[in-house]
C-alpha cells in the first residue's frame, strides 16, 4: 500500500513538472479519442442486423451472418484482389522513392536551391485529390489531353487511359508517388539531420567514397525510421485511399479499380447496408492488424525496436 502511494506521488510530481508538455499533447490525444477510438464502438454494427430507426443497441444481433454473406460473394474476392494488388504495387514502387529523394536532397550543397527543391517536392501533398483527378483527366483525355496530342503527333492512335483496365493501376501508383512522396521525404530528411557528422568524418578518413558513406553511414542510421514507416505501410496494406480511387474510378475501369474503400462506400452509404459495409471494413482492418503484428515481430527479431 505504501509503495503504491509512493509511486503515485512520484507520478504526480512528474506530471506536474511536465504539465506544459502534456498540455501540448492534449489536442492530439483528444483528436485520437474522438475520431479514432470512440468510433470503434460502432464496430458492433457488423454483428447486428442494423436498422437506422432502432439504433445500434436496439437493432437485433445476427452473429456472423454478415461475414458469411460477405465471403460467399463473388465480388468480394475481386475487391480483395484489387485492393491487395494495388497496395502491393504502391508499397513496392512508392515506399523507396521518399528515401531516394531524401538522400538526393541531403547531398545538395547550395542551401537556397535545397530549400526550393524540397518545397517543390512536398507541395503536391497539399493539393486535393479532386484537383489532381481533374488535372489527370485533362492530361490523359483522348480528345484534348496533352499526352494523347503527343501520341497523335508521333503517328499513334489516342488512348483512353482512364477508361482502360490496363493503365489504371499504373496511373494510380504514379499519381500517388507524385502527391505523397514529398511528405515522407521530410520525415527521412529529419532523420538524416540527426546523424552524427563525426561518423561521416570517420568514414572519410577510412577511405570511404561518397556512395559508400551513404550506404554504410546514412542508411544504417535512418534504418529505425525506415522500419517504422514500413510497418505503418504494412498495417495499411488494404487501405488504398478513398479519395484517389473514387475520383479516378469510372464504369470502364471498375474491374480493377473497385477496392475496399469504394466498395464500403457504395454498400454502406449509397445502398444503406450499414451492417454489411461495417463487416467489410472490419475485415480489411483485421487483415491490416494481423500483418502489422507479424511485421512488428519480424522487426524485433531483426534487432529493431518495432512499434509495440
Amino acid at each position: 500500500m505504501g509503495r503504491t502511494k509512493k509511486t503515485s506521488g512520484k507520478l504526480g510530481k512528474y506530471l506536474w513538472r511536465n504539465k506544459y508538455l502534456y498540455l501540448l499533447l492534449l489536442p492530439g490525444l483528444i483528436y485520437f479519442v474522438v475520431f479514432h477510438y470512440a468510433p470503434m464502438y460502432g464496430l458492433i454494427i457488423a454483428f447486428k442486423d442494423f436498422k437506422f430507426a432502432e439504433g445500434i443497441m436496439g437493432s437485433p444481433w445476427c452473429g456472423l451472418d454478415n461475414f458469411k454473406y460477405l465471403f460467399g460473394l463473388k465480388d468480394f474476392y475481386n475487391v480483395f484482389a484489387n485492393s491487395l494488388i494495388l497496395s502491393m504495387l504502391k508499397l513496392v514502387f512508392c515506399f523507396p522513392i521518399p528515401i531516394i529523394l531524401a538522400l538526393m536532397i541531403n547531398e545538395i550543397r547550395f542551401l537556397r536551391y535545397k530549400k526550393v527543391a524540397q518545397t517543390m517536392i512536398y507541395l503536391p501533398y497539399f493539393i486535393s485529390w479532386v484537383v489532381i483527378g481533374g488535372i489527370l483527366v485533362n492530361l490523359l483525355s483522348p480528345s484534348w489531353g496533352i499526352i494523347n496530342d503527343l501520341i497523335k503527333s508521333l503517328g499513334g492512335d489516342p488512348i483512353f487511359f482512364l477508361g482502360s483496365d490496363k493503365y489504371f493501376r499504373g496511373i494510380a501508383v504514379v499519381s500517388h508517388i507524385w502527391k505523397s512522396a514529398g511528405w515522407d521525404t521530410i520525415i527521412y530528411l529529419a532523420a538524416i539531420t540527426a546523424v552524427n557528422p563525426e561518423l561521416y568524418e570517420a568514414a572519410k578518413i577510412d577511405g570511404a567514397g561518397h556512395f559508400q558513406r551513404i550506404w554504410y553511414v546514412t542508411l544504417p542510421c535512418i534504418r529505425p525510421t525506415i522500419i517504422i514507416l514500413l510497418l505503418l505501410s504494412i498495417g495499411n496494406i488494404l487501405n488504398n485511399g478513398f479519395e484517389q480511387i473514387y475520383v479516378l474510378q469510372n464504369s470502364s475501369n471498375l474491374a480493377v479499380s473497385e477496392v475496399f474503400e469504394t466498395y464500403t462506400y457504395k454498400m454502406g452509404l449509397v445502398n444503406g447496408r450499414f451492417s454489411f459495409a461495417s463487416s467489410v471494413s472490419l475485415f480489411s482492418s483485421s487483415v491490416g492488424f494481423i500483418l502489422l503484428t507479424i511485421g512488428n515481430k519480424c522487426a524485433k527479431l531483426m534487432g529493431e525496436e518495432g512499434l509495440f
